[in-house]
């Protein structure tokens, strides 16, 4: 083994499943990483002479908010691997798509009174909504279906370098998500991180010794491969992302999000500041707007009580008579500036539909 070649990791589920002929399941992004992780389990497959029929390759397309080149450097890997490549995509839609359709469903939640607080259409580091809906479920749920009653290992290229999150990411692990444990089809599943322990340094070096290709958005400057904007990503990878020309209109469409919401893409950062010339005029007033909006709407929602903000089993009690006079005032504000209707627009009003949701919680 070179130096260019460290070992792969491997736990005894995982050898286990391997020597019965399990499908082995390469998840691509056009990354580094799970390039990487699917060359070189792809090696020890080889080595141990797993099945090559039981092999496969598969891609989540997000969207628009991919890089153009993705699927094609998608479909390159896949045919380097000599595997059969599926994508599959969110019924929905894609990514921006569904950031889209949750700021509508915010807008009518307030309009609704079914909260209080306005909610960010964007998913962030603690509500990676994005990941689960654009790529695990689609990915889950197309292998449940085409491999039901068989073994499937989903190789993942997640590296504990990555942050810490990933830290105490294990070799591999039983995903019940899609199958469950006794489910009548018989169908087992894990996810195997084969290249958890490599370093960034390693990967590049792995495929710098094997040719492998690199995704465009590094040789660019970026560090990592992700959605050409990523809600966790650097500075440095949303100005590498916004240089190309072929990211323009995701960058226009998540800025016209911005826009009609008030929220920043970012905790406080608006993607629309990253590179405000490939905006239009009235793209770039609307964005001051937004920013002016997003300042009132914090003031005014910090006067609300803090107690009765969204938690689970919303609302916890009826709000006294001055308080319900404070969300009466704020909401006025709000619908009025987001252009909604205001259908409790009295502290009595506020109170009754209080009550109605809070009896509605008990019953």
């Amino acid at each position: 083994m070179s130096n260019f070649e460290p070992p792969i990791a491997l736990d005894p589920e995982v050898t286990s499943a391997l020597r019965q002929g399990a499908h082995v399941v390469f998840s691509l992004s056009g990354g580094k990483d799970s390039s990487a992780a699917a060359f070189a389990v792809n090696a020890h497959l080889d080595m141990i002479g797993h099945p090559r029929d039981r092999r496969h390759a598969i891609h989540a397309d997000l969207g628009i908010i991919e890089w153009l080149s993705t699927p094609a450097m998608v479909e390159r890997i896949a045919a380097m691997l000599a595997v059969e490549l599926t994508v599959v995509r969110r019924k929905a839609g894609g990514l921006i798509e569904r950031w889209e359709q949750r700021w509508a469903s915010s807008l009518r939640r307030y309009e609704n009174l079914e909260t209080y607080q306005l909610v960010s259409p964007f998913s962030s580091a603690r509500l990676r909504f994005c990941t689960g809906e654009t790529k695990v479920q689609p990915i889950g749920s197309f292998l449940r279906a085409s491999l039901a009653g068989e073994t499937v290992i989903s190789v993942v290229g997640i590296r504990r370098e990555e942050s810490l999150s990933r830290a105490a990411a294990p070799v591999s692990k039983r995903d019940t998500r899609f199958a469950p444990e006794g489910n009548r089809a018989g169908t087992r599943m894990l996810t195997w991180h084969p290249i958890v322990d490599w370093s960034a340094k390693q990967v590049f070096a792995y495929h710098a010794a094997h040719a492998i290709p690199l995704h465009e958005a590094y040789d660019r400057g970026a560090d990592r491969l992700s959605c050409s904007y990523c809600v966790l990503a650097g500075l440095n990878n949303l100005m590498v992302s916004a240089q190309c020309e072929g990211n323009h209109p995701a960058y226009r469409s998540i800025v016209g999000i911005e826009i009609n919401s008030g929220f920043s893409f970012q905790p406080g950062r608006w993607l629309g500041d990253i590179r405000p010339e490939i905006l239009g005029s009235d793209q770039r007033r609307g964005l001051a707007a937004a920013k002016r909006l997003a300042v009132e709407r914090r003031t005014l929602e910090s006067r609300l009580p803090a107690d009765l903000r969204f938690t689970k089993g919303w609302p916890p009690r009826i709000p006294a008579h001055d308080e319900a006079e404070t969300i009466c005032s704020v909401r006025g504000t709000l619908t009025s500036r987001l252009r909604i209707a205001n259908r409790w627009p009295t502290a009595r009003a506020v109170r009754e539909r209080f009550a109605e949701l809070h009896a509605a919680r008990a019953a």
